[in-house]
């Protein structure tokens, strides 16, 4: 900070993963913003869904998010480690925002104490621009296991002596237990600084856990700062935790169009977070390679970790098949991996799928992607609107907004936004490399009307939440369900020792 006092601390840790940790610290970001400028911070993150900063550094959604809810601009040292898994045990190591490494856990866990000294590093920047920075842990805190190695949770809570608020997940049962427990089994010099406990997604009157509220309060000594309900969130998921709990198709709901769009759900999937702006609007399902499609209005393939091997998934399942014989009936969408899937031909000189080799597209398209170097494309862009054809017929000539993450190049003639993607002579089949592309008002507009006008159904015009009204809808539940006083006082007792 630029008047000397080190910055001010809280660390939000969980019992398990997907309690709500990162939806929580969105909401104390936007929160705690309004007194204190306030950065977040994960020393490690393990996410297929990312988000690109100005200056082109990948760190996971979630620290994007809630920078964003906090008011300051998205930076690497938010997350300095994102790990990003391809499978066979194998995780690309983004350090700072950049790729550092595939590497398998054991070969990760050789290298932690360089891991230490990055995360320290991105602390002390922090705390020099910032006065109050809200960390967040990792899946469960208490992973006894890997407490030598952990450092998104025991390290961070070691290097920084922050107060900790200790979150549960009631909706997943043994929320009393799980809180318990975990305090009872992290280190001493750890589980004496846990200064709250919140209880997340409760569903009901939060009166009937009085007691059992007061029974934990006695036995740990910590005090429960308050329930949260469960909540329908306004804003991306962070990881595939959330996709595994989506259902199938959704139950019907007013001011939602009659039309039926399937996601491929590869098995590598990345950044599904692209179409959750869709699922507002329409009737989006995950549909499994194995599965049967049903009777879609559309089709999307999504971004993925190792598109070469989510290719010959498809191949195997027959879903390829499957998606061909629906070509030219109905709109075939491709986001990044899913795009270069649709070409006629990949080349993978070894960077994607280990060895070298050419392989046989969907041939939806008339492009060919080649994979040369062990190098990523990370921008945000903003491109014109130059497709022809049924769907963007109404929006050409207006910008989009988007973000690139990939490796490999694709060589195409007929482009769709700027100098991105690629459309058919149908204009019903087109790629592009532009992450986020839902997030486009227009874009979102000119598909769902051109669906509703093929299928003959009403067209619904959907009612836009923004981003802040989101993050301010969040902050109101969080105001209102937890005790805020404790916990500035625990922010600002620091200013005592």
């Amino acid at each position: 900070m630029a008047d000397g006092k080190k910055a001010k601390k809280l660390l939000v840790l969980g019992t398990a993963s997907d309690v709500g940790k990162s939806i929580m610290v969105t909401g104390l970001c936007k929160v705690l913003s309004r007194k204190y400028k306030v950065a977040p911070f994960k020393a490690q993150n393990m996410s297929l869904n990312s988000w690109i900063t100005k200056d082109g550094k990948e760190i996971g959604i979630a620290q994007a998010i809630q920078a964003k809810a906090a008011g300051v601009e998205p930076t690497a040292d938010m997350n300095p480690v994102l790990l990003k898994p391809k499978g066979d045990r194998t995780s690309q190591v983004i350090v700072l925002g950049e790729p550092y490494a595939d590497k398998s856990a054991g070969n990760y866990y050789d290298s932690i104490e360089e891991m230490h000294g990055v995360l320290k590093g991105a602390l002390e920047r922090l705390e020099s621009e910032y006065e109050l920075i809200v960390m967040e842990g990792a899946g469960g805190a208490a992973e006894i296991n890997l407490y030598d190695r952990d450092i998104v949770n025991v390290g961070t809570a070691r290097i920084t002596g922050a107060p900790i608020i200790l979150v549960g997940d009631i909706e997943s049962g043994g929320v009393f237990a799980s809180l318990y427990g975990t305090k009872a089994l992290l280190p001493e010099d750890i589980s004496r600084n846990i200064r709250g406990f919140v209880i997340n997604k409760f569903r009901g009157d939060p009166a009937i856990l009085e007691p059992g509220l007061r029974q934990l309060e006695e036995l740990t000594g910590v005090p429960v700062l308050g329930v949260l309900p469960y909540y329908n969130l306004k804003i991306p998921s962070e990881d595939s935790m959330a996709i595994r709990k989506k259902k199938k198709s959704q139950e019907k709901q007013e001011n939602i169009n009659d039309v039926d769009i399937a996601i491929i759900r590869l098995p590598r999937i990345s950044n599904f977070t692209d179409f959750e702006p869709l699922e507002k609007i329409a009737r989006v399902r995950y549909v499994n390679p194995d599965e049967d499609l049903g009777k879609p209005d559309c089709i999307i393939i999504p971004g993925t970790k190792n598109t070469v091997s989510d290719l010959l998934d498809l191949k195997e399942s027959g879903m390829d098949v499957r998606i061909r014989a629906l070509h030219g009936k109905i709109p075939i969408l491709g986001i990044c991996g899913g795009y270069q899937m649709l070409g006629r031909t990949i080349h993978d000189s070894g960077v994607e799928n280990g060895t070298e080799a050419d392989y046989e597209g969907l041939g939806l398209l008339d492009v060919e992607t080649s994979f040369g170097e062990y190098k990523k494309m990370t921008i945000q862009v903003r491109k014109e609107v130059v497709a022809e054809g049924p769907i963007f017929k109404h929006i050409k000539g207006q910008e989009v907004w988007g973000y690139e993450i990939h490796m490999g190049t694709t060589k195409t003639q007929k482009t769709v936004f700027g100098n991105d993607g690629s459309i058919d002579d149908s204009g019903t089949v087109v790629g592009t490399y532009l992450h986020g592309l839902f997030e486009n008002a227009n874009v979102r507009h000119a598909l769902m009307i051109y669906l509703a006008e093929k299928k003959g159904v009403e067209y619904i015009p959907e009612v836009v939440t923004t981003e802040e009204e989101a993050y301010e809808e969040l902050a109101g539940v969080v105001e209102s369900c937890l005790d805020m006083r404790k916990i500035y006082e625990m922010i600002e007792e620091q200013d005592q020792h």
